[in-house]
Formats: C-alpha cells, structure tokens, sequence
C-alpha cells in the first residue's frame, strides 16, 4: 500500500495547478497521514494566539488518479480513521454561532477510544474528515472552503466506512484530504470539532460514464446529497431538489411523486454552519434508493 505523508505533501488550496505528490492506478488502496486543522501549532505550551494563521485547514496531496478525466467520478472508499492521542478545541469571537470574548483553546486527550473533557465528562469517538476534495476547474479554492469539489464541508457523515463519491473537473482529479475530527456535532457552532492528527485508509477509484454536479456520500443505510452555498437556506434547497430528482430519475417516478416521498421518508440535516459557504445534506434511505447509478 502506498503512504503519502503531510510533512511532504501540504496543500492549503485545491488547486488544478498544484504538483501531484503521488500517482496511483484505480482501485488502489493510500494510506494519508495528516496534521490537524491548526497544522499541529496549538498545544499545551503553544497558544492559539501564537500561531501562523495561513497554515490553516491543510490538506495532505495531492494524488494523481492515472485516466482520472473532467467527467468522471471519484469513488472514494473510507476503510480505517486511526487518530492521534489527543485533539484540540478552540472557540472565540468570530469562530462560531455564539458570542464570545476572547479565544479559548482546551486540549483533550484520547483513552480507550473516547475523549475525555474532563473527569466527570467522558465521550465517544465518532472520527470523521472535515477536508476532502479533489482540484476545481477554475480558480483555486481555499482547503478553508467547501464547494462542488467537495473541500472542508465538515460532515459527519464523511467517516470509516462510509464512500464519497466526488465529480472530477480536472485530468487527474488531484484528490486530497485533511482536518480530522475525533468528534463533531452537526453545525459545528463553535468552530471547531475536537481537532486531531491522523492517519485515513482510502481506496481511490473512478466511475466513467456517469455524471454528478456535487458530493454524494453513501452509509451503510444511506446515501447523502451534500451542496455548499452562502446561505444555509441555498444550501437546504438545492441538496432538496437534488435528491428529489434522483429519486424521481432512479424510481421512474414523477417530480412530484419523489417530493411527496421525499417530505414522507427523507431527512434534510445541516453539516456545518462557519465556513465561508454553509453545507447542508438531504438524506435518502436505501429502501428508496438502493443504488446511486
């Protein structure tokens, strides 16, 4: 199995650009090892305050997929999550939803597979990638955003075992991956989920004739429409009328029909509610969807 490392590999934009660090064939299993969202600036004797604030949200790549073409599909396959022995929260004025002074940064560490905040508050792990994407067609965008390559759209659902499935713009797609989360409500509302190094299993392989517009993640119960926007609203929308019209296309059903199962037996969830474009996610279970294609 390959290894591609962050110490040799850090981007901080999906960029078509940008040099591919490895080349791989489809189908074949990477392991990515990564720095957490800070780059690995903050802990107990370093400050949020101290740090070098363009190192933000890396991602470790990028990887050329050899006959990956503008069109195609990137099926990403999540098989392991291994975390570092701690993380790091950090909430502030302008970070999240809630008002607060001053930047407050708590270190936590991980036994047992759990966290633990304190002694008396002891969590599960519920390990995810907050950074995944592959090189837009346009501008570069920062790893910091979220849009239809996918990038930092902080979703829960983006965790071992779960299998993304990203549009590809550019030959090669350049995927990379980053901002580990040990733990992540939905929202995020502080800012930050409990922030980690890590290490991701993934198999990287593509699908040809078939299209998407923006990132569609599979569960083993699920799959999940996921769309970016300036406003959590736009985002609701448009992860909506996405997965109707799949229902519609796959079930051979009319729009309205797939809106009527769709208000009777779909979810619509936020996943992040800070980055500078909100994601939200329309959720369709696999008794009326079974398959993506």
């Amino acid at each position: 199995m390959k290894q591609l490392c962050s110490n040799d590999a850090t981007i901080y934009a999906f960029d078509k650009n940008n040099t591919p660090k490895l080349s791989i064939k489809p189908g074949e299993k990477v392991k990515i090892i990564t720095k957490d969202c800070f780059s690995n600036q903050v802990d107990e004797e370093n400050r949020l305050a101290d740090i070098n604030w363009n190192q933000i949200n890396p991602a470790t790549g990028p990887i050329f997929i050899e006959g990956a073409e503008a069109g195609d599909i990137l099926k990403v396959t999540i098989h392991s999550i291994t975390l570092a022995d701690q993380g790091v929260c950090a909430v502030g004025p302008g970070f999240g939803l809630v008002p607060l002074p001053q930047m407050t940064q708590k270190i936590i560490p991980i036994e047992e597979q759990q966290l633990h905040f304190s002694d008396e508050i002891v969590l599960p792990l519920t390990p995810m990638i907050g950074v995944i994407g592959v090189a837009p067609d346009g501008d570069p965008i920062s790893t910091g955003t979220p849009a239809e390559h996918g990038g930092n759209m902080d979703t829960k659902l983006i965790k071992e075992g779960a299998t993304l499935y990203l549009p590809i713009f550019v030959d090669g797609a350049l995927f990379a991956l980053g901002d580990l989360h040990a733990a992540m409500g939905d929202g995020e509302i502080g800012g930050s989920g409990l922030e980690i190094a890590g290490e991701v299993v993934v198999t990287l392989d593509l699908i040809k004739e078939q299209t998407l517009t923006h990132p569609v993640v599979e569960n083993e119960g699920s799959f999940a429409f996921l769309v970016s926007r300036k406003t959590i609203d736009d985002a609701l929308t448009e992860a909506t009328h996405l997965g109707v019209q799949k229902l519609a296309e796959q079930l051979n059903i009319s729009l309205e029909e797939a809106t009527m199962l769709g208000s009777i037996a779909c979810d619509v969830e936020i996943s992040q509610l800070v980055d500078p474009q909100l994601t939200a996610r329309f959720v369709i279970p696999k008794r009326l969807l079974p398959a993506l294609f």
